[in-house]
């Protein structure tokens, strides 16, 4: 089980809601988690939408799971899944803006880049990775969202709570932080996107301490999060809440290392 320290970090203003939060020099450390910090904060830059940004994360992982991550640039290789992101999504970015936004947050305080060496060099790698990033998932670029599944047991749990009692609740805002930043760490690859939807949810009740009405967290017989997946075992739900977690504690420790 979660230990009640890190359930109760999660409803700092510091990790809520989603990552990053403060800058990281992406040159001097090399972390663990930091070029998906850096997927996110561009993504932020360039305006993109959650979905679409969660799609980048989603090939970035789905990439070095098929590759050796020590011999390719996972800052560029990230640069790449939004560029090519923005496409799957028809949230389309400049490829212009996603070198200039990669370049000036990998070097911090930089102006953008002027159409030289530097500039076409950097767009030829990102053009010829995202061409290589499809060809090793196999041309296979689909992704079946966790996002869909919880605006559905949101739905159901607002006419459970009532609407009034659900809209008085940071539940929705604070699972919906959690989900985006699920995204962070490449165990979302691990779960099925329905478990990961009930598991961002049941983590904002545990985090506000919320019981849902009818139901005994106690007895797995009665767990509400059975009636959206019959099939999530009360390990498994906990395995993912962890999971989550541990994506937190690993920025506390990047940001640590900021200071």
């Amino acid at each position: 089980m979660l230990r009640e320290l890190d359930i109760a970090s999660l409803k700092k203003d510091s990790l809520l809601p989603s990552m990053p939060k403060k800058p990281v020099d992406y040159k001097k450390k090399n972390l663990k988690g930091m070029p998906e910090r850096f997927l996110f904060e561009c993504a932020i830059k360039l305006s993109m939408k959650p979905l679409t940004s969660a799609t980048a994360a989603i090939l970035f992982h789905r990439f070095f799971r098929e590759t050796d991550e020590s011999e390719y640039d996972p800052y560029m290789i990230a640069s790449s899944c939004l560029y090519l992101a923005g496409k799957i999504k028809d949230d389309p970015v400049k490829i212009r803006d996603v070198i200039n936004v990669a370049h000036s947050t990998i070097n911090r305080g930089a102006q953008p880049l002027e159409l030289g060496d530097e500039y076409w060099s950097m767009r030829d790698t990102i053009v010829q990775a995202e061409l290589f990033i499809t060809r090793i998932l196999k041309f296979d670029l689909t992704t079946v969202h966790p996002h869909k599944y919880m605006l559905h047991y949101m739905k159901s749990l607002q006419d459970w709570f009532g609407v009034k009692e659900w809209n008085s609740l940071p539940v929705a805002k604070t699972a919906a932080s959690f989900l985006q930043d699920s995204h962070h760490s490449a165990k979302i690859l691990d779960h099925k996107p329905d478990h990961i939807a009930v598991s961002c949810l049941a983590l904002a009740f545990q985090a506000y301490g919320v019981q849902v009405p009818l139901t005994d967290d106690v007895d797995e017989t009665t767990a509400w999060y059975n009636i959206f997946c019959t099939d999530l075992t009360r390990d498994k739900h906990w395995e993912i809440m962890e999971d989550i977690v541990e994506i937190y504690n690993t920025e506390a420790e990047i940001d640590e290392t900021e200071e």
